[in-house]
C-alpha cells in the first residue's frame, strides 16, 4: 500500500510517518511536492497534488496544513472543496487549530515525557511551535525520528478529547482505512 501525501513541513512530515508506524507499518509514504513555497501556491496545486500522487500509485493522498488560528473547520472545507471530484474519496485533510505542534501537545505530560521537557513549560506556552524547535535536534533526520517515535506511542485518547480538529482527522483516517486490509486503526476510546 502506498499513502501519499502533501504536507508544509518536516514536523508534519515526522508526524504521519509516526501515524503510518503505529497503523500501517507495511505502507510506504510517497510525498508530493509543491512547485511553490507560499500556501497560496500550494492550495493552486491540490488538484496537480493529486494527479502526481495517484499517478504514482498511491491509494490515499493526505494533506495537513496549519490554520494559524484561523477556523480549522472551514480551512479543511475549503481545501477539501480543491480536491477534484475523483480523488474525494481517496483524500483525508488534517487541519490542527493551530499547528501540528499543537496536536503533539494535546497530552502534554506525554509530550514532556518524550521530548524530557517540564510539563509546566508545554502545558503554558503559548508557542508549542517555537518551544519544540528549540529543543528538537537539528538534524532534520533526526528530528523526524523522535517525533515520529513519540506519535507512534502517544495516548491518542487524550489527543481525541482535547483537540476537535484530530478527532476529525482521527475519524477520516480510520473511515478511509476501512477501505483497505493492510491498515488495523483502532477505536482508540476503546484502547
Amino acid at each position: 500500500m502506498k499513502i501519499g501525501y502533501a504536507v508544509e513541513g518536516s514536523v508534519d512530515r515526522a508526524f504521519l510517518r509516526g501515524l503510518r508506524d503505529r497503523w500501517c507499518p507495511g505502507a510506504e509514504l510517497v510525498e508530493g511536492h509543491f512547485r511553490g513555497s507560499t500556501k497560496m501556491s500550494q492550495r493552486r496545486e491540490i488538484k496537480k497534488i493529486c494527479l502526481e500522487l495517484t499517478y504514482r500509485g498511491a491509494d490515499y493522498v493526505v494533506f495537513l496544513t496549519d490554520s494559524d488560528r484561523d477556523d480549522w473547520r472551514a480551512i479543511r472545507n475549503r481545501e477539501f472543496g480543491r480536491v477534484p471530484d475523483e480523488h474525494q474519496h481517496l483524500v483525508v485533510y488534517g487541519v490542527p487549530e493551530q499547528n501540528i505542534e499543537d496536536w503533539l501537545r494535546a497530552d502534554p505530560v506525554a509530550l514532556a515525557e518524550a521530548m524530557e521537557l517540564v510539563e509546566h513549560d508545554v502545558r503554558n506556552t503559548t508557542d508549542p511551535k517555537g518551544l519544540l524547535h528549540s529543543i528538537l535536534p537539528r538534524d532534520e533526520e533526526e528530528r523526524e525520528s523522535k517525533i515520529a517515535l513519540f506519535v507512534r506511542h502517544a495516548p491518542l485518547d487524550a489527543w481525541l478529547k482535547s483537540s476537535p480538529s484530530f478527532e476529525r482527522f482521527y475519524e477520516d483516517i480510520r473511515d478511509i482505512a476501512q477501505q483497505s486490509a493492510t491498515c488495523d486503526i483502532p477505536n482508540e476510546r476503546d484502547a
